[in-house]
């Protein structure tokens, strides 16, 4: 390990869980981090586990990517003017977040709608983000609502900045289908991706977008196809996963019957794989920091998924369609890593079928990039085994 920095070794594996759902269940027990990266994934008498640094004995317990929660509404920092809340981020980084994706800044107070403001916001928040991680956690921020009057130089400018996502279509005065395709058009040309608001209204200033609105833009997500809060009706919901090919993005804070709807019609499509995760929180019901593990564990026992796919949906699934590198747990990837039992007491005899059967595992610790960031979590249920550090440098 001449010239490394920093190395991670995680040794005794229980189940390695890859966020593939091509194979989501990998045959190793031992996984070697060199400055950040995904170094080797094997046996532990195959790894140079006596060099590293830092070595963690999982005591049998299973490893997940990082969850990446794909809906965020942030604003400043650790803090949420929605709740006036602080550390929310923190607190779901407890709960396995170690990505997150902003929808947009929506409740910064006094949000600039003009396009000048708009812009600058959105490049502030991308720089801000990129330049302090909370806790450790990853924020893809800089998603500026678009508003009428917008050009295709504005888009321009925007990816030349930096900006790589739109906030949620349809949250600001382009509302109207054919002036959100025109827009979600420049901003693809540009490598920013889309997502457009999917539903009834969720803050004074949205309004309904219906399945018309959403096929016509062609956003490359469609968000909280589950309402965030109120849902559209069966009939729209599949007709949108049965006739465009975008991302279909099931949140916390929806309709849970219509989330269980949409992962169902995706599943029978054979299209799992545009199922992505995320808890569209802040916001008026508040912070999730289990969020996503809830999604997890819902759509596992309610929608008839197998955990180790449902886990995907909550990691792999995301980092594919986000283009992200980490949410795998492959050779090459971002070192970004849950390690998790099942909780005390469940009626599951594994972690996997304690998830099926709808209870949620316990935290033992979180690692990005390969930096332990948090122990035994202050949020989840107590796990029966937690991991340990053995050697730390």
């Amino acid at each position: 390990m001449s010239g490394v920095k920093n190395s991670l070794v995680i040794k005794n594996i229980g189940l390695i869980l890859s966020g593939d759902l091509e194979n989501p269940v990998l045959s190793a027990d031992t996984i070697l981090v060199e400055d950040g990266l995904i170094k080797q994934i094997g046996y532990e008498k195959d790894v140079d586990v006596d060099s590293a640094k830092v070595v963690v004995d999982a005591m049998g317990t299973t490893v997940t990517p990082g969850l990446i929660d794909s809906h965020v509404h942030p604003v400043a920092g650790d803090w949420t003017p929605r709740q006036n809340q602080m550390s929310w981020i923190d607190s779901s980084l407890n709960g396995g977040v170690t990505t997150m994706i902003s929808a947009g800044e929506v409740h910064m107070p006094g949000r600039p709608k003009d396009i000048v403001g708009l812009k600058a916001m959105a490049i502030a928040s991308q720089r801000a983000f990129e330049n302090f991680r909370p806790s450790g956690v990853k924020v893809i921020a800089g998603a500026p609502v678009i508003e009428q009057g917008m050009e295709e130089n504005d888009f321009k400018e925007l990816a030349e900045a930096g900006v790589k996502l739109l906030g949620e279509v349809g949250l600001g005065s382009v509302k109207a289908g054919y002036e959100a395709k025109e827009m979600v058009a420049w901003a693809r040309k540009y490598g920013i991706q889309s997502t457009i608001h999917t539903g009834g209204p969720s803050i004074p200033g949205s309004g309904l977008i219906d399945k018309d609105v959403v096929l016509e833009a062609d956003a490359d997500i469609i968000g909280h196809i589950n309402g965030g809060h109120t849902a559209l009706p069966d009939d729209q919901i599949t007709c949108l996963c049965e006739s465009c090919g975008r991302g279909i993005e099931i949140v916390h804070n929806g309709n849970e019957r219509s989330g269980l709807l949409a992962l169902r019609t995706a599943r029978e499509l054979n299209q799992l794989e545009r199922v992505i995760l995320g808890t569209d929180g802040p916001a008026g019901s508040g912070v999730q920091p289990l969020g996503i593990l809830r999604m997890v564990s819902m759509l596992s026992s309610l929608g008839d998924v197998p955990a180790e796919q449902a886990i995907c949906l909550a990691t792999g699934n995301t980092a594919k369609m986000r283009d992200l590198e980490c949410g795998l747990i492959q050779v090459g990837k971002s070192a970004d890593f849950v390690i998790m039992d099942k909780a005390q007491h469940t009626a599951g005899k594994t972690i996997l079928e304690s998830i099926e059967l709808g209870d949620l595992p316990g935290i033992g610790m979180t690692i990005i990039d390969g930096i332990v960031r948090t122990e035994r979590s202050r949020n989840t249920p107590p796990a029966t085994s937690l991991p340990q550090i053995v050697r730390s440098a």
